[in-house]
C-alpha cells in the first residue's frame, strides 16, 4: 500500500485558495457556535505544542482551541525536551509521531520546522519561525472577511518592517485575491520574489487601501539593534497623519503584542477604527478550523 502523507502547513503556501476561503467561511462558523457548541473532531486525539520562544496568543489559541474540540493539548517548552540535550530534530519527529496526532512548533529555525515535518508521520504546524507566521494569517483573512463581506479585490497596506508576519500575508493574500502592498525602508524590506507590491513610501501604501497594518519594530533576536530599528522605521508609525491618507472606512490591524508610541499610537491601537482586538480572538477560530482540515478533512 501507498503511504499517505500527511497535510502540514509551514509556510501557507500549502492550502490552495479556495480551500483557504473555505476554512475562513468553517473558522466564522465555529466562532457564532462558541461556546454553546462544543466540537468532537479532536475526540481521543492529543496535539503536541512545542514552544521554543515565549508565546501568548498561538500558545493560548491552540490550547484553548484544541480542548474545545474535543482533544488534549500537551504543552512543551524546547528545554523540557531532550532536544536541548542533542537528539536531533528528525528524531524528535519521529517519537513525537509515535504519540501524538499532529505537532504545532514554534521555533528559532525555519529549517528545523521544515525538517521537522519533512520526518513527520502527522501534520506539523507551523506557530512561528523568523520567516513564516502563517496561523496568523488565516487569523487575518478571517478578519478581513468578517469586516468587507468578501476578501477578493481587497488591498492591505503592510507598514514597517518587511518580517515574518508581513511574508505570511504576502502569500496568503495572493492565494484569495488580496493585494498586499509593503511599505518598508531600505533593508527592512522584503525579498522581491514575495508575491505583494513593495516600496518605501507608507503614504502611497495606504492610499485606497482597506486595511492598514503593522507589527513591532523589535521582534525577539532584534534586541540588540533596537536603537537603530527604531530610528529607521520611525517614519512608518501608523498615527492619525498616515490615517489621513487612507480612506474614511479602512481599518487598522496589528498582530500583537503592541508597543503603543512606537509602530502605533495609542489612539489608533484603541480607537474606533481598530480590528485588532477581533483579529486575535480569530486566532482561536481560525485555528480550530485548521486542526479541522488537517486532521479530519
Amino acid at each position: 500500500m501507498t503511504e499517505t502523507r500527511p497535510r502540514h502547513f509551514i509556510d501557507g503556501g500549502e492550502i490552495s485558495g479556495g480551500r483557504l476561503v473555505t476554512l475562513i467561511d468553517r473558522a466564522e462558523e465555529l466562532r457564532a457556535g462558541r461556546p454553546q457548541e462544543g466540537g468532537s473532531a479532536l475526540t481521543g486525539k492529543s496535539i503536541a505544542m512545542l514552544f521554543e520562544k515565549p508565546s501568548t496568543r498561538t500558545r493560548i489559541s491552540f490550547e484553548v482551541g484544541t480542548a474545545e474540540l474535543g482533544g488534549h493539548p500537551v504543552v512543551l517548552r524546547g528545554s523540557e525536551m531532550q532536544l536541548s540535550r542533542g537528539e536531533s530534530v528528525e528524531d524528535t519527529s519521529r517519537v513525537l509521531s509515535r504519540f501524538v496526532a499532529a505537532i504545532v512548533i514554534r521555533s528559532g529555525s525555519h529549517e528545523n520546522v521544515v525538517s521537522l515535518a519533512e520526518h513527520a508521520s502527522v501534520p506539523v504546524i507551523n506557530a512561528l519561525t523568523p520567516l513564516y507566521h502563517p496561523c496568523q494569517a488565516l487569523a487575518d483573512l478571517q478578519t478581513l472577511k468578517q469586516r468587507f463581506g468578501d476578501l477578493n479585490g481587497l488591498k492591505v497596506a503592510y507598514v514597517g518592517d518587511g518580517n515574518n508576519v508581513a511574508r505570511s500575508l504576502a502569500v496568503a493574500g495572493s492565494l484569495t485575491g488580496v493585494e498586499v502592498v509593503v511599505a518598508a525602508p531600505s533593508g527592512y524590506q522584503l525579498e522581491s520574489e514575495v508575491p505583494a507590491r513593495l516600496t518605501e513610501d507608507p503614504i502611497e501604501a495606504v492610499s485606497g487601501a482597506d486595511a492598514i497594518y503593522g507589527d513591532v519594530w523589535v521582534s525577539m533576536g532584534d534586541e540588540e539593534s533596537a536603537a537603530q530599528r527604531r530610528a529607521d522605521l520611525a517614519p512608518y508609525r501608523i498615527d492619525g497623519h498616515l490615517l489621513s491618507h487612507a480612506k474614511h472606512e479602512t481599518i487598522v490591524m496589528h498582530c500583537l503584542p503592541a508597543h503603543p508610541g512606537e509602530e502605533i499610537t495609542a489612539d489608533v491601537l484603541y480607537g474606533e477604527r481598530s480590528a485588532v482586538w477581533d483579529q486575535a480572538e480569530n486566532r482561536l477560530h481560525a485555528q480550530k478550523a485548521l486542526l479541522e482540515y488537517l486532521l479530519v478533512g
